[in-house]
C-alpha cells in the first residue's frame, strides 16, 4: 500500500480495482480463495482481465497468500504467465499454492482456455516443485528483455510451464 493505493501487479492507481464483499468464491475444505478485486485491463501490461483473490485457510479470514488470474495473450503476459500467486513465508510448504491453482480450474475453463501459462525464476525450486505437482509441462527458460525488466521489476530468466486444463467436474 503506498498512500491508500494498491500498487501490487502493477497497479498504481486505486481507482482502478472493483472490489467485492468478504466471501469464499471457491473452496477445497482446505483452504478458500476469497475475491480481493476484479482489475480492468492496464495498457501497459496488457494482462487482459485480471482477478485476484485472497487464500486463507478454510472458514478463516487470515490471508495466507493470494493468486491472480489473467486473461491476456501479450508479450507482458508471456513472462508474467496467466496465473501468479505468492504464499506467506509462515505457510509455505503446505502445498497450498498447488490446491488454490486447482480451485481456478473452473475459472480457466470458463474464460475459453484449455491451458495456461505458469512462470517463475529458474532458482525458485517450490514454484517448479508446484508446477511438477499440477502436472505441468516446462516449456522452456527463457530470456525476459531488459525493457520488461526494468519497466515492471522482472528477473532475467523466466521458467515457462504449460498447464493443460481437465474439466473434471
Amino acid at each position: 500500500m503506498l498512500n491508500g493505493c494498491w500498487i501490487r501487479y502493477g497497479y498504481r492507481k486505486c481507482d482502478q480495482l472493483l472490489f467485492r464483499r468478504y466471501r469464499a468464491e471457491y473452496t477445497d475444505g482446505v483452504i478458500d480463495l476469497i475475491p480481493l478485486h476484479i482489475a480492468p485491463p492496464a495498457k501497459e501490461l496488457e494482462f487482459g482481465r485480471e482477478q485476484i483473490w485472497s487464500i486463507t485457510l478454510h472458514n478463516h479470514r487470515h490471508e495466507i497468500g493470494q493468486i491472480s488470474y489473467r486473461t491476456g495473450e501479450s508479450k507482458p503476459v508471456y513472462y508474467y504467465g496467466h496465473i501468479g500467486y505468492h504464499i506467506h513465508p509462515a505457510f509455505r510448504g503446505n502445498r497450498y499454492a498447488g490446491r488454490a491453482c486447482r480451485l481456478l480450474r473452473r475459472e480457466i475453463l470458463t474464460s475459453g482456455k484449455t491451458s495456461v501459462v505458469i512462470t517463475c525464476d529458474p532458482d525458485n525450486l517450490p514454484s517448479r516443485k508446484t508446477c511438477r505437482g499440477l502436472g505441468c509441462l516446462l516449456e522452456c527458460v527463457c530470456d525476459v528483455p531488459e525493457k520488461l525488466q526494468k519497466d515492471f521489476d522482472l528477473s532475467p530468466k523466466k521458467c515457462r510451464y504449460i498447464w493443460r486444463i481437465k474439466d473434471e467436474t
